[in-house]
């Protein structure tokens, strides 16, 4: 955990670095980019947009994305719940049953997440027009 704010993780960079001092400072200045820490990276987003319609195992999750490996699915889910946009809930049974759902800040990301899809369409469809002319 690096910088100030404890509900952002910063990727493991020296903290005596100047890139770690640029990178806490524009974090605590800049709420954007407070944001896109949270949710940077393909795989926060699509966690996110599978739990969108409620609760799902581990195992469902992975099924939903096969190019992601265990390894990588695990340690999103933590930073997802460390940073507060998921709820693990574990159940006493035998097999130990896992379920991962979008808490109440994670919800309203969804409304955003939709917005940069139709923004990244647009700009994929600009890319493409420009490209054939």
């Amino acid at each position: 955990m690096y910088g100030t704010n404890k509900n952002v993780s910063m990727t493991k960079i020296k903290e005596t670095s100047t890139n770690y001092e640029n990178k806490r400072a524009l974090i605590e200045e800049c709420p954007e980019i407070y944001a896109a820490n949270l949710i940077g990276g393909q795989w926060t987003i699509a966690i996110c947009c599978y739990l969108e319609n409620g609760k799902l195992r581990f195992g469902q999750l992975k099924k939903r994305m096969p190019a992601i490996t265990e390894r990588m699915l695990t340690l999103q889910l933590r930073k997802m719940e460390e940073n507060e946009l998921v709820k693990r809930t574990v159940y006493a049974e035998v097999p130990p049953r896992v379920e991962y759902e979008l808490t109440g800040i994670g919800i309203e990301l969804l409304p955003i997440i939709k917005q940069l899809e139709a923004w990244g369409r647009r700009h994929q469809q600009n890319k493409q027009d420009k490209s054939e002319n």
